[in-house]
């Protein structure tokens, strides 16, 4: 019998689309509760509270732009950071860079400082949120072949991607009836929420995205039409690459969703969104609604998958050990194993102690 090949789980996805190689980095790190999109002065129950942002500052932060020497640049970076008491995870690759790092203000300056003194990296794409305790375990700066695996060597984002559309142009492109709206994100990421009238490719890892549009495409051809394309994904990287390889494909009208379904969710009011359900995201906060709110869902912390409430009162859901969506992917041993890591990290919350074991795979 062929074995049948398992889903990507987000900690794998964390290496392809949001910069984090080690998941236990950050899923299964300290509880915290992220905020984004916080005034300077915040008003806490009707009162204005100027000390009332959370003190770690985290950025999330990529730019496509060819390093020539990545090993030259890697001591420096990790220097840099150490010397700040920034964590978290940055990946360097012939392409650029892409991770994600949180620290105090200052010491994030000068980091970032130091990130836009790289070649080509004087304009990076970033995105910062706060949390009230430091969410990384340690700071890694890794070299990789890409900073978001796709597989495709002949594409370059730094010199043909798709036409970026402000969250606000977004709804007249994706409600043309001759628009192709596609979702570049995982299967498990779409099943929680996705634009309304969205192709869902069911991709298990990116990797699976050239053939799945390459078969889309001819079915399209065959139908006689050559629409128009609109890519979107969690933040932008992805559609960086994607809409690059699809119009290396020969399609010319791509267009892709600048700064992804969170700024579209942090800018576009609820009553005029096309949005449904809730947009998955690779920190504590599992997944996002409108106005980058704490979404319902949380996460299972044997898969890395979101689940739901209901997912919750589920035989097959056990804390730590398993989801309906991972209870028949897992051996009797992985769950055993499991379970004995659940146990150690609840006596460890009860000391006040993080437990930090191996990542589970």
């Amino acid at each position: 019998m062929q074995k049948q090949q398992l889903p990507q789980s987000p900690e794998a996805q964390l290496q392809e689309s949001s910069g984090i190689e080690d998941a236990s980095l950050i899923l299964a790190g300290a509880h915290y509760h992220l905020i984004a999109g916080l005034p300077a002065v915040a008003e806490l129950d009707g009162c204005p509270v100027s000390d009332a942002l959370p003190p770690i500052r985290i950025v999330a932060l990529y730019n496509f732009t060819p390093f020539e020497d990545i090993v030259a640049l890697r001591g420096p970076l990790q220097e840099a950071c150490d010397r700040e008491g920034i964590k978290g995870i940055l990946l360097l690759a012939p392409e650029g860079i892409n991770g994600t790092i949180a620290g105090s203000d200052d010491g994030m300056e000068r980091v970032l400082e130091h990130i836009r003194a790289l070649p080509g990296c004087e304009e990076l794409e970033i995105k910062e949120s706060r949390a009230p305790e430091m969410p990384f375990r340690r700071m890694k700066v890794r070299l990789k072949k890409e900073i978001v695996t796709m597989g495709q060597p002949n594409i370059d984002p730094r010199k043909d991607v798709g036409q970026y559309l402000a969250p606000e142009e977004w709804n007249a492109l994706i409600s043309d009836p001759d628009t192709i709206v596609i979702d570049t994100r995982n299967d498990y990421e779409v099943a929680i929420g996705t634009f309304k009238g969205a192709e869902d490719p069911k991709t298990r890892s990116f990797r699976e995205f050239p053939e799945w549009f390459r078969n889309r495409r001819k079915e399209l051809e065959a139908k006689g039409r050559v629409p128009k394309i609109a890519m979107f994904c969690t933040g932008g990287i992805r559609c960086e690459k994607s809409t690059s390889f699809v119009k290396a494909e020969g399609l010319d009208e791509v267009y892709h969703l600048k700064g992804g379904i969170l700024k579209y969710l942090e800018t576009v009011p609820e009553e005029e969104s096309l949005w449904e359900g809730e947009c998955f995201v690779f920190d504590q906060r599992v997944s996002v609604k409108h106005g980058l709110e704490i979404g319902s869902y949380d996460v299972c912390h044997a898969c890395r998958r979101p689940v739901s409430e209901k997912d919750k009162v589920s035989p097959m859901f056990v804390q730590g050990v398993s989801c309906p969506h991972c209870h028949n992917e897992r051996t009797e041993e992985q769950r055993q194993r499991y379970a004995a890591r659940e146990l150690q990290e609840k006596l460890a919350r009860q000391r006040g102690k993080e437990h930090l074991g191996t990542q589970q795979k």
